[in-house]
């Protein structure tokens, strides 16, 4: 199980069923993406590749919480909004009883794979 840096994460998240839809959206990126590297930063789960951050996750009551950077929201804002999940400028938030968006989801993820091929530091460099 290529996401077992994840069991300390997924172990303290107290409601069962938070824990694993948590677990299963973790599980299909490791699966979907196996180039990415999973790793535990900032006490939350991401996925790295070549050193540089693609997508990180954390849990709340409410929702599960992803982060695809600014660039990320920005660039997939109006198809996150017709997903039916709420936004700020870093994340959008999947509500615990909301179906998750894996077409979406992978869709962003290929993006900053693809925006970030060539970058040499973690987080992207913001441009306005």
């Amino acid at each position: 199980m290529k996401i077992d840096v994840f069991e300390a994460y997924l172990a303290q998240i107290e409601d069962p069923h938070h824990r694993a839809r948590t677990q299963e959206v973790l599980q299909w990126v490791a699966d979907t993406f196996e180039t990415l590297v999973p790793r535990i930063a900032w006490n939350q789960p991401m996925f790295t590749e070549h050193d540089t951050y693609i997508i990180g996750f954390s849990v709340s009551k409410k929702h599960l919480a992803v982060s695809p950077e600014r660039e990320g929201i920005r660039r997939f804002v109006e198809e996150i909004q017709r997903s039916g999940y709420e936004s700020s400028k870093m994340l959008f938030r999947i509500g615990w009883d909301s179906p998750v968006d894996y077409a979406l989801l992978a869709k962003i993820i290929a993006f900053n794979i693809k925006e970030k091929a060539n970058c040499s530091t973690f987080w992207r460099k913001e441009t306005h």
